[in-house]
């Protein structure tokens, strides 16, 4: 028997975790089958919400956030590429940390239109395989096209202030559920798994979760 299964994923178009996590997720979902149908919404988390107009160079800015060094750096990088690469995510020329408000805007507005999930596929793939701008209307405005959305829309979006009061209150909600990192992977509202966990970990979590629900009256 089908069984439904709601699924809250709270992240941020900069984090390679969350890249990580949506695709060991996604990985596990497709083993379960006919078992699960599930529905993914995707929630904002913002890790530079003052960041810049242009961005950051990425060594500067994890060396002055975490006290790394460039060695240390070029470590945890060929690490995420290693686990990115084991669930099928292609991690590239990602030099620069930029702000994600605009971007989540744009989801935000993709899930009136039913896309946002192929949304923000396609941002993780612009910004963490293909090294683009995710603060970049013009970036954002072919990204939302290549996902099926209204090229002319979505720059009005960008051009103006839509869902901007949606997208911060969302994140003030995030803050008071407790959220302080990301990927946040909240099930049925009620079960939270942090991290990008491997495809067996999301599996038998939502086994775990799936067999509990069907002995609820």
């Amino acid at each position: 028997m089908t069984q439904p299964l709601r699924i809250d994923f709270v992240s941020d178009i900069s984090c390679p975790w969350c890249a990580i996590g949506l695709s060991s997720l996604q990985l596990a979902l497709s083993r379960l089958g006919d078992e699960v149908d599930a529905e993914i919404a995707v929630h904002p988390f913002e890790l530079n919400p003052d960041m810049a107009p242009g961005g950051e160079a990425i060594v500067e800015y994890l060396g002055k956030k975490y006290g790394r060094t460039p060695e240390q750096i070029a470590q945890t990088q060929a690490m995420i590429r290693e686990r990115g690469a084991s669930v099928g995510f292609t991690f590239g020329a990602r030099t620069r940390v930029y702000n994600t408000f605009d971007a989540h805007r744009l989801l935000h507005w993709a899930g009136l239109e039913g896309r946002q999930l192929p949304l923000k596929l396609a941002l993780l793939e612009a910004y963490h395989t293909e090294g683009r701008d995710p603060s970049n209307h013009d970036v954002l405005v072919e990204v939302a096209e290549s996902a099926g959305l209204d090229a002319t829309r979505a720059r009005q979006v960008l051009q103006g202030s839509e869902y901007a009061d949606e997208v911060r209150e969302a994140e003030r909600e995030n803050q008071s559920m407790g959220l302080t990192s990301v990927p946040a992977i909240i099930f049925n509202r009620r079960y939270l798994v942090s991290g990008g966990q491997p495809v067996e970990a999301f599996e038998q979590a939502i086994r775990d979760i799936l067999a509990e629900a069907a002995t609820v009256p």
